[in-house]
This record gives C-alpha cells, structure tokens and sequence, in this order.
C-alpha cells in the first residue's frame, strides 16, 4: 500500500510539472492560436535565473527567503523573455501560422544554444533548500519534499489562473476572445494586449516550473526545457486545446500512468503508453477531454 501511495504522490508531483508548463501553453493557442515552440525557453530561462540568482543576487540563496527570492528573480526573467518574443516576433505573424512555427521552433533551438554558450551543456546542481531533500510520511509513504511542493504550486496557479480569467477585466477579454475572437476585435476591445498578458503569464508559469523543476531533478541543464515541452504539448492536446482545466486533468492522468507503468513495466514504458494514450484521444475524441466539438 506504501508503494501505490508513493507512486501516486510522486505521480501528481511529475504532473503538476507538466501543468505548469501546460497551463501557458494552453492559454497562448486558445486565445492566440499560437502553437509556441519556444515556450521551453522560457522554462530554461526561468530555471537559470534561478540557479543564478542563488549564487550571486543579494539576499538570495537556497534556503528560506532567499530562496524564494531567487525563484521570483527566475520567474521575473522567465516573464520579460515570454513578454519581448511576443513583442518582437510573434505580433507581426498572427495570420501567418507557418511562418510562427519556424520561428518559435528556431528561436526553442536557438535559446538551448545560448544557453549552452552561456553555461555549457554539462548539467549544474541546484541550489535547493535542505527541507526539499528530505521526505515526508504519508499513509505509510516516504514522500519526497520537492514533489510535494510542484503540487502545491501547480494547486496554487490553476486557481489563480482561474481567478484571473472569472474576476478581471483582461480575464472576461481573454475568456471572449477564445470564443470569438472577431466579435470581440469588433467592439472596439485591443485584444492584442490580452495576447501580451497571456504571453506574460504562460512565461511565468513555465518559469515557475523551471525553477521548481531543479528542485524536483536536483540539476538544471539546457536541454530540460525541451523535453518537459513535448510531454506539456502531449498534456495540452489530451486536455482540449485552449482548456487549462482539462490541461490539468490530462497533466494528472498522464503522470499517473507514467509513473506506475514505469515502475511496473520496463523503465520507458510509461513514455509509450503516453503517446498510445495521446493516439487513443485524436482517434476518438479529438477535442481532447475538456475540448468542445467544432460545429460548421
């Protein structure tokens, strides 16, 4: 029983990483229609700030407050990174959904490169805070810290996140934007700020799990952000295109699945049961789980 507890908590842990880089993810191609293949930079850019801020910034450190300074340093960089790729080159190519491909994926193997230049490619350790080491007792299970601390976290952000679309002025634009976008455009409303503030805010929730995403692997490396990308757009499709409630369904049934078939299974096994899972939900719900069904 210690071990499915273990499993499942670490599980939920694995997922709301994949949220919090899925919650942007989600609100960009909703509002935008921008599939951002940089987004991963903005995790890289996050989880380095970080790192960094950790070591040099004034008051920042691994433990206590410092810590937590340090990590809002990675967010703040993560944030103005998301806010200037909006700005600069993701703006002039809206109606043009090819040319923003090849830009967002040149700019994704670009940062990697920079960041490889700027601090090798060799993986650092991270400057995590002693309690995340450590475990807690649940049911019986050893619980890592650091797992516990993405899911609150992940927690945190979906009901913020929720709360900035339900209460604020830019969340009712953002929300009638996904619907109709012309309608709005129409009355009168910039939607193009909302674009920026929706580009903000996935930077910040993909910096944010950069950061905490070196607390849960103990390293930071340039390539990281790549590969939590590709399970993020895995946990978007399933969710519903646009939907950050079914993002954070999907984000929990596909850490789940991969965290005890991998343990059950052969080590990778889990990873392809995510992609059987992902072929499953185009062939029949195409939509994915909280997606609506295109009408003519």
């Amino acid at each position: 029983m210690g071990t499915v507890i273990l499993l499942a908590l670490t599980g939920l842990g694995l997922a709301a990483l994949y949220f919090l880089v899925a919650s942007g993810l989600s609100l960009v191609f909703g509002l935008a229609d921008v599939l951002n293949f940089a987004h991963g930079l903005f995790l890289g850019v996050g989880a380095y700030g970080t790192w960094w801020a950790a070591g040099n910034l004034p008051g920042a450190g691994p433990d206590g407050f410092g810590f937590v300074l340090a990590v809002a340093f990675g967010v703040a960089a993560g944030t103005l990174v998301a806010i200037l790729v909006e700005l600069v080159l993701i703006r002039p190519l809206y109606s043009r959904t090819i040319e923003q491909v090849l830009v967002t994926v040149g700019l994704s193997l670009a940062g990697v490169a920079l960041l490889q230049a700027t601090w090798g490619a060799d993986a650092r350790p991270f400057p995590r805070p002693d309690w995340t080491r450590q475990v807690t007792g649940i049911l019986g299970a050893q619980v890592p810290n650091g797992g516990l601390l993405l899911i609150i976290a992940a927690v945190l952000v979906l009901g913020a996140i929720l709360a900035f679309l339900r209460w604020t002025r830019y969340g009712l634009v953002i929300r009638a934007g996904v619907e109709n976008r012309e309608m709005v455009t129409a009355l009168g409303i910039d939607v193009r700020k909302a674009f920026t503030v929706v580009f903000a805010i996935g930077g910040a929730a993909a910096a944010l799990a950069g950061a905490l995403g070196g607390v849960y692997f103990g390293t930071v490396s340039p390539g990281q952000g790549g590969s939590l990308l590709i399970f993020a757009f895995i946990v978007v499709v399933i969710g519903g295109m646009g939907s950050v409630v079914g993002s954070a369904y999907a984000a929990v049934v596909v850490g789940l699945v991969q965290q005890f078939v991998n343990y059950y299974g052969t080590s990778g096994l889990g990873d392809i049961c995510v992609v059987g899972l992902l072929a499953v939900v185009l062939l029949l719900r195409p939509q994915g789980i909280a997606g609506k069904v295109a009408t003519a």
